[in-house]
C-alpha cells in the first residue's frame, strides 16, 4: 500500500561563492527546506522550497510541528486531501511565508513520488508534452562588489552566446542616470529585438519614482517591469499599470489564489509569477495558474526551473521558466544529482526520467550547515 511510513524534513543552508545583492537584500547563503518521504511499498518521493537568507530551521520545525505527524500511515496517492489538512491545520498560524515553504516541500514530494510509482516523468504525468522545447529566460544582472558595467557586460554576453533571446537583470538599486547606463548595456549585446525584463525587487518608496523609472525604462522597449512595489501595495501596482505602457510582474511574494485573483481584477499586473516551492505546491501552483491564464495574463514562475519546466507545458498561458545560468545566484543545484535536463540555445529540454527527474546529494547537504527532523 502506498500509506506513508516515514518522512524526513531538512533545513540546509548552502553558501553563495561570491555574494550579490539587489535592492535592500545581500545574499550570502541560502536557505533551503528539503522533504523526503517513503511508502510502506517503497515508493519515495522528495520536495523542496526556498526559504530565505535566514529562517531555515523555523521552516524546518514548522514543517515538523504542524505537518510532519499528520502525514504518517496516511495514503500518499491522495494528494488534494492530504493537501486540505495540511492547509486546515494551518487557520491559526497563517497560510503564507514558513508555513506555506513547509506545505509547498511536502506537496512536491508527494507528487514526485505518485510521478516515479508510475515511472513517469512529472510532466507527463500532468498532461504535459514532456518533449516539448521549454523557453526560458536568462536571470541574473545582480549587484555585486566590484563587478561594475564591464562585468554587467561580460555576464550577458555569456547570455547572448548560450542563445538566450530573452534576459532579465535585477534593477533600482543605483540612480535614475547609473539604471539608464545598466540597461544601455544590456540592449546593446542583446540587441533591439531581444526580451528585456528589469526587476526592480520591491525598490520604489512611490508611485513617483516608479513612473519615472518606467518612463526612462520606456525607450528600451522593456517586456515587463518586476516588483516596483512591496508586495502588498497592490493599490500602487494598480495606479502604475494605469500610467505606463509596460506590462508589470508580480506574485513571487505571494500565497493565495484569493490575492492573485485580487491582483488580477484589479489590473495590477499582466503577468503573474507564482512559485510552486512558495504557494503551497504543485497542487495549489495548477489552481493558481488556471485562474491566470482563465483570465488573459500570463504565466511566467520564477526561480527553480529544475521544477517549473515540468509544470509549464501542463497549463495553458504559460510564456516562460526563469533560469540562472550557473550557481553564482540561485545554487540549488548544488543540492542535487542527476539532472538530465538539458539546455540548448536558450530552450530547456527535459528528460524522461521518472518524477521530478533528479534526487538530493546527500554528500553535499552534509558538508553544509544542516539539521533534520525525522518522523
Amino acid at each position: 500500500m502506498s500509506k506513508i511510513e516515514n518522512i524526513k524534513f531538512t533545513w540546509v543552508r548552502a553558501p553563495l561563492e561570491k555574494p550579490v545583492s539587489a535592492f535592500g537584500m545581500a545574499f550570502t547563503f541560502r536557505d533551503y527546506l528539503l522533504c523526503q518521504l517513503r511508502c510502506a511499498d517503497g515508493t519515495e518521493g522528495i520536495g523542496f522550497s526556498y526559504v530565505g537568507v535566514g529562517g531555515g530551521r523555523a521552516a524546518l520545525y514548522t514543517a515538523a510541528d504542524l505537518f510532519g505527524p499528520r502525514l504518517l500511515s496516511k495514503n500518499a496517492d491522495h494528494i488534494e486531501s492530504l493537501w486540505q489538512a495540511m492547509y486546515n491545520a494551518t487557520l491559526i498560524q497563517g497560510r503564507a511565508g514558513i508555513v506555506m515553504n513547509a506545505l509547498s516541500a511536502i506537496d512536491i514530494a508527494l507528487w514526485d513520488r505518485k510521478a516515479r510509482s508510475l515511472n513517469q516523468p512529472l510532466c507527463r504525468l500532468l498532461g504535459g508534452d514532456v518533449d516539448a522545447p521549454i523557453p526560458v529566460y536568462a536571470s541574473g544582472g545582480y549587484y555585486a562588489d566590484g563587478k561594475g558595467l564591464d562585468g554587467l557586460r561580460s555576464e550577458v554576453e555569456a547570455w547572448r552566446k548560450s542563445g538566450f533571446t530573452a534576459v532579465k537583470i535585477k534593477a533600482g538599486k543605483l540612480s535614475l542616470v547609473e539604471e539608464q547606463q545598466r540597461i544601455e548595456v544590456v540592449r546593446d549585446v542583446m540587441g533591439d529585438q531581444a526580451l528585456l525584463m528589469l526587476d526592480l525587487y520591491n525598490a520604489m518608496d512611490n508611485l513617483g519614482q516608479a513612473v519615472q523609472f518606467a518612463e526612462m525604462a520606456q525607450a528600451y522597449n522593456p517586456y515587463w517591469i518586476e516588483d516596483p512595489f512591496k508586495p502588498d501595495d497592490i493599490d500602487n501596482f494598480t495606479r502604475l499599470s494605469q500610467r505606463i505602457k509596460t506590462p508589470l510582474a508580480t506574485g513571487e511574494f505571494h500565497y493565495s489564489p484569493h490575492t492573485f485573483r485580487s491582483i488580477i481584477d484589479s489590473g495590477a499586473a499582466q503577468i503573474i509569477q507564482a512559485e510552486a516551492p512558495r504557494v503551497g505546491g504543485i497542487t495549489q501552483w495548477r489552481k493558481i495558474a488556471a485562474l491566470v491564464s482563465g483570465s488573459g495574463a500570463a504565466v511566467n514562475p520564477c526561480w527553480f526551473h529544475q521544477l517549473h519546466a515540468q509544470l509549464l507545458p501542463s497549463v495553458s498561458g504559460g510564456e516562460f521558466v526563469e533560469y540562472f545560468p550557473d550557481n553564482s545566484v540561485l545554487n540549488f543545484n548544488r543540492l542535487i544529482k542527476g539532472d538530465e535536463m538539458t539546455l540548448d540555445n536558450g530552450v530547456l529540454h527535459l528528460s524522461k526520467k521518472a518524477g521530478i527527474g533528479f534526487d538530493f546529494d546527500e554528500d553535499v547537504i552534509q558538508s553544509f550547515e544542516h539539521e533534520t527532523i525525522r518522523f
